[in-house]
């Protein structure tokens, strides 16, 4: 009797035990992130060494899972998904960061960062109050990084002054509030409002041939070969930041949370030295394949002329009159 009591008893701690390591098993928390970024691009092969040291520092507890090439839509889809519940989080440009905390966006006017260290000076000063605008909005910020230097690049003829870019058919992110402004200060310019997934089959057609991006990113996303033509001037710089739901993070053990912040923070510390890098050796790639075009004096005084317009009417009603003075403010 005594030895069918023992064994019961141990039937029994090994039942318990087995549903404890299934329950183990099962117990991963998986964050999904949606991005624009190709696998294969310099930002994908960061979050890959990132997805494999959260497992492995979290012994297989905690697990990021990314959604590459726009699969979970544009930007503004995507922040539209993590309020919905259907994302945790999102790596995104510029663009994207407006969506969660539009005053973020007005670190991209035209005209102001044409240099790393102006970006770092004015995102450092004013990330305090955007991360709390995001927190605000129900958003954590884990860690910023850059997309690039932006330029302009054409097909079949060279963009030197603004005007050049009348009657042309210059592309636009369908979620971004800027470029829209700049073009109408221009005049005569018909904007072509794409997703990012939608620019490089209207190159192909020839419905779209002008782009302003960096030059990194129209390698990775294969826009470069479809043009001929670079202006070396830098317009702005395109930033960047990983998102994601305050709810997701503050739902995660701490140990976890832990884990994940501390590996984004080292995540997002390598990819702005990288893309700073890689943008930089990317425009030495395309100038020795594309006519290059550098503004004179005179050519650049009619830009910062536009830009100057741009950016007022953008402090009329887009960003507040004071943060578009704060942000010129830390340009200088």
């Amino acid at each position: 009797m005594k030895l069918q009591k023992v064994m019961a008893f141990l039937g029994a701690l090994a039942f318990v035990a087995g549903f404890g390591l299934a329950r183990e098993a099962r117990a991963a928390e998986v964050i999904k992130i949606g991005t624009l970024a190709p696998r294969s691009s310099t930002w994908g092969m960061v979050f890959t060494v990132w997805e494999k040291a959260v497992k492995e520092k979290s012994s297989g507890r905690l697990e990021l899972q990314f959604f590459y090439n726009g699969t979970q839509g544009d930007e503004d889809a995507m922040i539209a998904k993590i309020k919905g519940g259907q994302l945790h989080g999102a790596a995104v440009t510029g663009v994207g960061l407006g969506k969660v905390y539009k005053p973020i966006l007005a670190l991209q006017m035209p005209g102001l960062f044409t240099s790393w260290s102006k970006l770092d000076k004015a995102r450092d000063a004013l990330k305090t109050d955007f991360e709390k605008g995001a927190k605000d909005a129900g958003f954590f910020i884990s860690g910023w990084f850059d997309v690039g230097l932006v330029r302009t690049m054409s097909k079949g003829f060279a963009i030197k002054v603004p005007g050049n870019l009348k009657g042309k058919k210059p592309h636009y992110i369908r979620a971004d509030a800027i470029l829209p402004v700049l073009y109408s200060t221009i005049g005569g310019v018909s904007g072509v409002p794409l997703n990012v997934p939608e620019v490089l089959p209207n190159l192909n057609t020839g419905a779209v041939n002008v782009v302003s991006a960096p030059c990194l990113a129209a390698e990775q996303l294969q826009w470069a070969g479809k043009l001929d033509n670079l202006n070396d001037a830098v317009i702005a710089t395109a930033i960047g930041a990983v998102v994601f739901s305050s709810k997701t993070i503050d739902a995660l053990p701490a140990d976890l949370k832990a884990i994940l912040t501390d590996t984004g923070k080292v995540a997002v510390s390598a990819l702005t030295t990288k893309v700073r890098s890689e943008d930089d050796a990317a425009c030495s790639r395309l100038k020795a394949k594309m006519t290059v075009t550098t503004p004179s004096a005179d050519d650049k005084t009619k830009w910062e002329a536009v830009f100057k317009q741009t950016r007022q009417k953008l402090g009329q009603g887009t960003f507040s009159p004071d943060l578009v003075k704060k942000v010129e403010g830390y340009a200088k």
